[in-house]
């Protein structure tokens, strides 16, 4: 008989009044002129009694909701049409024009990924915290990365910290410095590397940041008459450029109150299923990766972001004639000197992916096929591999008739993962009636779970809609995957 998963009934919903602050961007200059005079023609007292109505009213939904407006005033100020100077509290107001709360997760909270925390200390004997993170969807159908944090307790209970109301997204580090040689490699991967290129980076050092390679970018193209190809060059880099970038969170901020919001060109419409893992390197260095889908409205885009302490992290492209599609997952530890990943770059297929360089990636390996009804029409992960005495236990995605999407399970050789073990014929959870419905029927899917005290445990999404929690017995499942006996996997152990 398969093995099935044990529910736990907890049931993470979205909440709509979590909200953060977001530009409102109009589109259009005539509007933006037309809304600056109406408000500079407000005299001083009416100027005073706006803004202190908006500092009641949404002061406190937000952690310095000040310094954002002034940061606004500062993006917009360029519209103004003389040099006059303002007062503190007309270009707050003027901030507020341009601003708009943005409900980050109304519309769902799903496809969660469950990592130990960084910090156990002051932890309870027995006790463990974890963080937790989510895909949350809001207005527009624009999906960041939002965070939760809990414990499990000693008797194996799962336990999830209420949140903070509040939400804020990240500030961009302004003197972001780029590598010269990695960054001309990801060009040449783009095909961007070519005469008028090499034109545009001449004088650049070894590092540069955003805003020399913007001010050489234009010299150069002062140059020249109106070029398409010079202007398809410079879009070209200047997309690279900002599609690489470092954001920190202030240290005073809960981690559940921390939101990575879409930043890059790259994800105008969605950061999208963020795959965590706690990766050791060789010499015991611990760093926390996560890849992930960045999407454009058009076309997707794998991407990876790093942070030893969730309060700092660098978001880096991915390149190589193997990045593509969905669903690239990271081992969490070098295998034979080299980075590994589980990949699905055909739509249907897993596969074993091998680099020297986090960041490029050029060969694959075919090592799973949709084998079982419930896996017909494609396989995927639900996270990185995890690691066992056993091998490396892959939990997986398949979708079968009516797109059912189901949870299964897969074992790979710990020397060498191109070899399978072992995998489940059947599902070990499947959408039960309470989980059918949603904003998309008839699924299950994880990015990640985690083994504790002999327990895996699946964080999965409900339809795309929610969140919930499923443990298994890691002895029976790997009695499933090894045809091994479980006394002789205690006697191993």
């Amino acid at each position: 008989m398969s093995v099935k998963a044990t529910r736990t009934g907890i049931v993470l919903s979205p909440d709509p009044t979590r909200v953060l602050f977001r530009p409102f961007d109009l589109g259009s200059t005539t509007r933006t002129l037309k809304i600056i005079a109406r408000v500079n023609a407000m005299s001083d007292q009416e100027v005073d009694q706006k803004l202190n109505e908006v500092i009641r009213e949404f002061g406190g939904r937000h952690h310095k909701l000040e310094r954002f407006l002034t940061q606004r005033f500062g993006q917009i100020k360029a519209h103004l049409l003389t040099d006059e100077p303002l007062s503190t509290e007309r270009q707050l107001l003027l901030g507020a024009y341009f601003t708009m709360e943005y409900s980050l997760e109304s519309a769902a909270l799903f496809n969660p990924s469950m990592i130990w925390h960084p910090d156990q200390t002051n932890v309870p004997p027995g006790f463990k915290r974890f963080i937790l993170s989510l895909r949350a969807t809001g207005e527009g159908h624009v999906s960041s990365i939002s965070f939760r944090m809990g414990y499990i307790d000693a008797e194996g209970k799962i336990v999830l910290r209420k949140p903070s109301r509040y939400v804020t997204s990240p500030e961009t580090v302004p003197n972001h410095r780029f590598n010269r040689m990695q960054f001309e490699r990801k060009l040449y991967e783009l095909r961007l590397e070519n005469s008028i290129q090499e034109k545009m980076m001449i004088g650049l050092g070894d590092e540069f940041s955003l805003a020399e390679l913007e001010a050489q970018i234009k010299r150069v193209s002062s140059q020249y008459r109106y070029n398409a190809e010079y202007e398809t060059i410079a879009s070209g880099l200047i997309g690279l450029a900002k599609s690489n970038y470092e954001i920190h969170f202030d240290e005073d901020q809960s981690l559940d109150e921390r939101c990575i919001f879409p930043s890059s060109p790259n994800e105008t419409n969605g950061i999208e299923d963020a795959r965590f893992v706690q990766f050791t390197d060789d010499d015991g260095e611990v760093t926390y990766y996560a890849t992930y889908t960045a999407y454009n409205g058009r076309v997707t885009f794998p991407q990876l972001l790093e942070t030893k302490d969730f309060t700092h992290f660098s978001v880096s492209t991915l390149n190589g004639a193997e990045v593509s599609n969905k669903g690239m997952a990271l081992f969490p530890r070098k295998i034979n000197g080299k980075y590994a990943m589980i990949s699905r770059q055909d739509g249907e297929n897993i596969y074993l992916m091998y680099s020297d360089d986090l960041y490029f990636w050029q060969t694959k390996e075919l090592i799973l096929k949709p084998t079982y009804h419930w896996e017909y029409v494609q396989l995927g992960n639900c996270g990185s591999p995890i690691e066992t005495e056993e091998g490396w236990l892959v939990l997986s995605h398949g979708v079968g008739p009516m797109r059912k999407y189901a949870i299964g399970a897969f074992l790979l050789d710990l020397n060498d993962p191109s070899k399978v073990i072992g995998r489940t014929k059947e599902p070990i959870l499947s959408p039960d009636e309470n989980e059918r419905e949603g904003y998309v029927p008839n699924v299950v899917y994880s990015c990640g779970g985690l083994i504790n005290e002999g327990e895996l445990i699946i964080p999965y999404a409900m339809a795309d809609y929610a969140s919930s929690f499923a443990t298994v017995n890691v002895d029976e499942l790997l009695v499933e995957l090894t045809g091994k006996k479980k006394s002789e996997l205690v006697a191993e152990q």
